[in-house]
Formats: structure tokens, sequence, C-alpha cells
């Protein structure tokens, strides 16, 4: 196992690098630049700019520089946030999607495993029936559609939660955007356990436990769950990164101050530090799901390590 995952860490390595590198292309190739703006600035102040930022040097040393500050931890200054660095802007808006997009994926996990199973073992009745529409409806409806209902439903026609906003100290502010994160991604979960269970329920060692005449939550938890989770398994890690692309839209609907809305507005600025910043850290955090995922993938079923 520890092979394994030695392995699987020096696979992130080149993964990282190459995202970084293109994005880091991409930015600086496409055209305009972070000063260009309706009020024209002077050529002396544009060339100290230039040189505090070091965008007067050639591309590949503009890129040393900044895999430089990389290694180091410095994900470089803002261009548009005076007296800010990346590193400041990332540390206050991360909390933020933290509590919001780990909190949907641990709920989605709980409810949606749940649901699964109710629906498998309950195959072809109105809880079944009733878990695939939830499903269907997740998966379809997209989720700057949801958003805007959920703050009509309980924001204007039941008054009961804030349209958006943020407030720590104030639980109600979570409720309709952790909501609507964790319905898009029960919806996958359910649907993806339930089919795997009712898979394995078909099975022939499960036969062979039923015909010993062990009782069906016996034969459920202990012989058909951890095989029937390996699906669900292998879906939480692209589930877990379009949550981080379902996070823009969702912190931009309801107004919340974390990652994506400073994705948004780094991009609507052309700062492209800050963007470029973000991407780093969205691909790391991407690449480590994926790694979290594949090490759970091989302690559930030991064939994958070979």
């Amino acid at each position: 196992m520890w092979i394994y995952t030695f392995r699987r860490i020096l696979a992130t390595i080149p993964t990282m690098l190459a995202v970084i590198t293109v994005c880091y292309l991409l930015l600086h190739l496409t055209p305009g630049g972070p000063f260009d703006s309706e009020r024209k600035v002077s050529d002396a102040v544009l060339a100290n700019l230039q040189a505090k930022y070091h965008l007067d040097l050639p591309l590949w040393q503009q890129y040393l520089y900044y895999l430089k500050g990389l290694l180091q931890g410095d994900l470089g200054a803002s261009f548009r946030y005076a007296d800010w660095s990346v590193n400041d802007l990332v540390a206050a808006a991360l909390p933020v999607s933290l509590t919001i997009g780990g909190g949907a994926i641990l709920l989605s996990i709980i409810i949606g495993v749940g649901l699964g199973i109710t629906a498998a073992l309950k195959q072809n009745s109105f809880i079944d029936y009733f878990v695939m529409l939830i499903g269907n409806i997740g998966s379809t409806i997209p989720s700057f559609v949801l958003g805007p209902v959920l703050i009509l439903v309980f924001a204007i026609w039941i008054p009961v939660l804030p349209a958006g906003g943020w407030n720590e100290f104030d639980l109600r502010f979570i409720v309709l955007p952790l909501s609507l994160l964790t319905f898009i991604n029960v919806s996958t979960i359910a649907r993806v356990m339930r089919g795997s269970l009712i898979e394995v329920m078909s099975s022939n060692f499960i036969r062979t436990a039923r015909a010993k005449g062990l009782p069906l939550k016996t034969i459920v938890f202990r012989h058909a769950l951890k095989p029937a989770l390996l699906p669900v398994v292998s879906v939480l890690g692209p589930l877990a990164i379009s949550s981080i692309t379902a996070a823009v839209v969702t912190e931009s609907v309801f107004s919340l101050p974390g990652i994506g809305k400073l994705i948004v507005n780094g991009a609507s600025n052309r700062d492209y530090t800050l963007v470029l910043g973000l991407v780093v850290l969205v691909t790391v955090v991407a690449v480590l799901l994926n790694l979290l995922v594949d090490l759970a993938y091989a302690l559930l079923d030991p064939k994958i390590r070979y």
C-alpha cells in the first residue's frame, strides 16, 4: 500500500506542473493587460508598474519567477487589490468556500448513500420512485436556476432565511447555498449507490448468504455494502471537482465572499495573478481529491494496488 501511495503522489507532480504551465501561457497570451483601462496611465507610471511585477521581462523569465514564488508558497501580488497579495485574498475567502463546499460533500455522502441503499432495498416502490425523481431533478436542473428558486421560496415568499450574504456567526446564511450544493450532489450519489447495490444484491455470494438464513441487515452492511461502495467512491473525485465549478455559480447567486466569487472578480478585472493563483489552488485541491479517491479505492479493492 505504501509503494502504491508513493507512486500515486509522484504521478501528481507532472499533472500539476502541466496545468500551471498551460494556464500561465493562456492567461499571458490573452489580448489585453492588467493595467489596460479607459483612464490613460502615463508611460513612466506604466513602466514602473511593469517593472514592479516583472512584466517587462521575457515571458519565460516571468514564468520562472512565478514558479520560484510558488515553491516558496507565494502566489504573487494582486494587480487590482492594492496592498493585498493573492495569499491574503485566498486566506480570507477560503473558509467560506470550505464551509459551504466541504459541508455539502460530507452531507451529500451521508444522505446520498442512505437514500441509495433505501431505494435499492425498496426497488420499484414509492420510495424508489421518489429517490429517482430527486436524482433526475438534481442532475438536470442547473444550479443557477435552482438557486434563484430557493431564494424566491425561502427568502421572499416564506421569509425565514436571508437571500444572500455571509455572517459566520449566523448559521441561517449557510442554509440555502449548502442545501443547493448538497441537493445537486445527493442526486448523483443516490443514483449510483442504488444501481450498484441492486447489482451486488443479485450476486452469487449474496444468494449464498441468503440461503444461510442471514438477516437482511447483516447481508447488506457486512457483505454487500463494501463492494457496492466502489462505484460511489469512483465518482466522488469528479463530483468534488464539479462542486468547485458549481461553487462559482452558487457564490455568485448568494453573494458569498468565497473562492468562486474571487475567480469571477479576478477574470472580469484582468487580474491574472489572482486568477492564476486560484487556478493553482483549485488544481492542487482537485489533484489531492483524486489522490484520496484512488487511495480509498485501493483500500476497498486491494487488486487496484497492482
